[in-house]
């Protein structure tokens, strides 16, 4: 199976910049751990503290659909809505073969 790679673009609401940063980096060791994962990093716009990019590179498609139902995305994911304007905006691609 063909390698993913998937970025999600977060933008924090008006003051929750700093909640979002502790949120995102929370989830960097926990996906780093799970099977499957060849990277992920958060990173914060260098002159918008609400901007967020996470890049993530999995070794095939069940390990990411697997992280995708991880206990630590999921709550992530459910306090979202509060944190953020707007819903993640994600893009997902298969590596060409």
């Amino acid at each position: 199976m063909p390698k993913v790679t998937a970025i999600a673009l977060l933008k924090a609401a008006p003051g929750a910049e700093e909640k979002v940063r502790e949120q995102a980096l929370s989830l960097v060791a926990p996906s780093r751990a799970e099977p499957g994962n060849i990277s992920y990093q958060a990173y914060v716009h260098p002159e918008d503290a609400s901007a967020w990019l996470v890049f993530e590179e999995w070794e095939d498609r069940a390990s990411f659909e697997a992280h995708l139902s991880s206990p630590h995305l999921t709550e992530a994911l459910a306090a979202g809505p509060g944190l953020l304007v707007g819903p993640p905006a994600e893009h997902v691609f298969t590596a060409a073969e």
